[in-house]
């Protein structure tokens, strides 16, 4: 079976709205972005809080193209409240006055942390506290 490109970028598209629409969130409050490494396609998810404009590493899945990366997190985001801890980190960048609560899915701490650190400088955020909601 002969797949064209216009197909993939078509089950590409479609995925990544089933990913927006299963998160419940808006345009533009998702970032895709994918890069080649070792051999595989990475893709980290990544979300931008509307109200702050900070950018988060929600997860990230690798496969073996862009398509099996992009089923992987699909996979994950319909059955990711079941298996990780909700937790809330409070926390301010360098030169704000005012602090910041968001929110992590994390198998532990750490995870939730680098979460929040993903792509910054260590030395930009202030964390004030982490903690590990009650399971609802």
């Amino acid at each position: 079976m002969d797949v064209s490109a216009s197909d993939i970028h078509v089950e590409s598209a479609r995925i990544q709205q089933q990913i927006e629409q299963y998160l419940g969130m808006g345009p533009g409050s998702l970032l895709f972005e994918f890069r080649q490494l070792d051999g595989l396609t990475r893709l980290d998810l990544i979300t931008v809080n509307p109200r702050h404009q900070q950018s988060f590493l929600f997860r990230y899945e690798t496969g073996y193209d862009k398509l099996d990366a992009l089923r992987k997190m699909l996979a994950y985001v319909q059955r990711y409240r079941d298996t990780e801890s909700s937790y809330t980190i409070q926390w301010r960048a360098r030169g704000d006055k005012e602090l910041q609560t968001s929110y992590f899915r994390a198998h532990n701490a750490y995870e939730a942390l680098d979460k929040l650190y993903y792509g910054r400088d260590l030395n930009i955020i202030t964390v004030f506290s982490v903690v590990l909601n009650p399971s609802s």
